[in-house]
């Protein structure tokens, strides 16, 4: 029977997400010899070519990937197994480390947190800000427990390494100088904002979003400035720059000089999901952040 080692089999599946020997070593902490030979080893103990040459890089053959097929398995069952123990040692007490997006911190972990403070205080729960996309990475290296992302920028449902649950569908406001011919127009859609000045971000989920919303609408936005973060968009829209979508999660950073018009006709909406490893989800400390979470998120306005 041949040998499985469940750490090299995660340097080869670390190998698979990140696609070089080097960056493979930067992420596990690790020089890229010692990468390598882990590798060597592995291939020798399993009877099977893993990797083969590509250019000046390597890539996965057919049986590196039949080999993380079955891996995928034993990771979540060994996630499973985790989460078992720590119900089974730590009772009420336990550690979840969650990595969010900007605007879900303050709209839906800040106030998850409070609540498990009164109802499970024993629960530490450490919170770290990540773009939608890097929350992602962090989980997949075991840096944080649990991620919250935007559905736009999640792995496939069918990716063995992640349980996706679905936790909030965020409404899309169109943020307006007050002043603005159209910030009083009865009945606002975004197809009136057609040949509007439209500020977002030049790349990454909120140019994809905001471009997304207004095709949907029947136009492309054209981008007269370029921010990420809503305290610049907001300004500049305060400023009659042009206009801008705006979540409804990130209501606190609203400002006296933006009007914020709802878009009932249009209804454009970002998706917010919960991940966290697979196998990990019935654990008794995420089960109840995840409720938590849920909670918090089903109080919203739609």
């Amino acid at each position: 029977m041949s040998e499985w080692d469940i750490k090299k089999l995660h340097i080869l599946r670390t190998l698979r997400e990140q696609g070089t020997v080097t960056a493979t070593a930067e992420v596990l902490l690790m020089t890229p010899s010692a990468v390598s030979q882990q590798l060597s080893n592995l291939a020798k103990q399993l009877g099977v070519t893993l990797l083969e040459a590509h250019g000046r890089r390597v890539r996965l053959t057919d049986a590196a990937h039949l080999v993380l097929r079955h891996a995928e398995v034993v990771f979540a069952q060994l996630e499973r197994a985790d989460a078992e123990l720590a119900g089974y040692l730590q009772g009420e007490a336990g550690e979840v480390r969650i990595g969010a997006f900007s605007t879900a911190v303050p709209a839906l972990v800040v106030p998850a947190v409070r609540a498990l403070r009164d109802s499970h205080p024993a629960l530490q729960v450490r919170v770290r800000e990540a773009e939608a996309a890097e929350a992602f990475e962090l989980l997949s290296a075991g840096s944080v427990d649990l991620a919250l992302s935007l559905a736009a920028h999640a792995p496939s449902a069918r990716d063995p390494k992640f349980a996706l649950l679905p936790l909030l569908a965020d409404p899309l406001d169109v943020a307006l100088p007050t002043g603005h011919p159209l910030a009083a127009e009865p009945g606002l859609r975004l197809a009136d904002l057609a040949h509007e000045p439209w500020i977002f971000g030049g790349s990454g989920p909120w140019s994809e979003i905001t471009t997304a919303a207004c095709e949907a609408a029947g136009f492309v936005p054209e981008q007269a400035h370029s921010a990420a973060g809503w305290t610049a968009i907001l300004s500049m829209v305060e400023a009659g720059m042009g206009v801008a979508l705006v979540p409804r999660m990130a209501a606190a950073d609203r400002r006296a000089g933006v009007t914020t018009r709802i878009l009932s006709a249009d209804q454009p909406r970002r998706h917010v999901v919960a991940a966290v490893r697979r196998g990990a989800e019935g654990g008794p400390a995420v089960g109840r952040v995840l409720g938590a979470l849920r909670e918090v998120a089903g109080g919203r306005p739609a």
